[in-house]
C-alpha cells in the first residue's frame, strides 16, 4: 500500500542531509520526538542531534516539532531546540500536520515528515497533500504497548525493505 511505504528509510535522523533536502526543493521538516530525536525514556537531547538541527536551520529549513505526546519532556524539548511544537498530535490524522506546517508558514508540497512509524508518521504525511515521509529506525527497542505491537504490523507492511546507512 503506497500510503504505508516511506519515500526513504534511513537508520538516523542524524543520516539526512540537509543540503540535499534544500537541493530538492523542501523548505520545512516536521520532525518526530520519542524515538525519532530521542530515544524514549530520554531527558536529553543527544549533542549530535543538536548539531544536526542546527545544521538543517542553518541552511534555511524551517523545522517544527510533531509529536503525539503530551507530557512536560517534549515541551522541555522544544524549548531547548528553540522548536515550534504540536503536541498531542494524534497523528497519523491530518489535522496536526496542517498545524505544525501553519506554525513555520509552508505548504505540505515544500515538507518533509521524519519519523519513525508507518501508522503514524508515514501514514500521516502521505494523508496530508502527499508530503516526503523520511521513515528512521527507531532509536531504542523500549517503547508503548501499543506501539510495540503496531511494530509487528509495520514489519508487515515493510518485508524485507532496510535502511540506508
Amino acid at each position: 500500500m503506497a500510503l504505508l511505504k516511506p519515500d526513504e528509510y534511513l537508520s538516523s535522523v542524524l543520516k539526512i542531509d540537509p543540503q540535499a533536502l534544500v537541493a530538492r526543493g523542501f523548505v520545512a521538516l516536521l520532525l518526530d520526538v520519542d524515538n525519532t530525536l530521542v530515544p524514549r525514556g530520554t531527558a536529553a537531547i543527544p549533542s549530535e542531534v543538536r548539531t544536526w538541527v542546527a545544521r538543517c536551520t542553518s541552511c534555511g529549513l524551517r523545522l517544527c516539532l510533531l509529536s503525539n505526546n503530551w507530557h512536560k519532556v517534549v515541551f522541555h524539548y522544544a524549548e531547548e531546540l528553540k522548536l515550534p511544537l504540536v503536541y498531542k498530535a494524534m497523528k497519523p490524522l491530518p489535522f496536526a500536520f496542517l498545524r505544525a506546517l501553519g506554525k513555520i508558514g509552508q505548504k505540505p508540497r515544500h515538507a518533509v515528515v521524519v519519523g519513525d512509524q508507518l501508522m503514524t508518521d508515514v501514514l500521516g504525511a502521505h494523508l496530508c497533500g502527499g508530503m516526503h515521509a523520511i521513515l528512521v529506525q527507531p532509536q531504542s527497542h523500549i517503547d508503548l504497548k501499543h506501539t510495540l505491537l503496531l511494530r509487528k504490523i509495520e514489519r508487515a507492511f515493510m518485508g524485507d525493505l532496510q535502511p540506508r546507512e
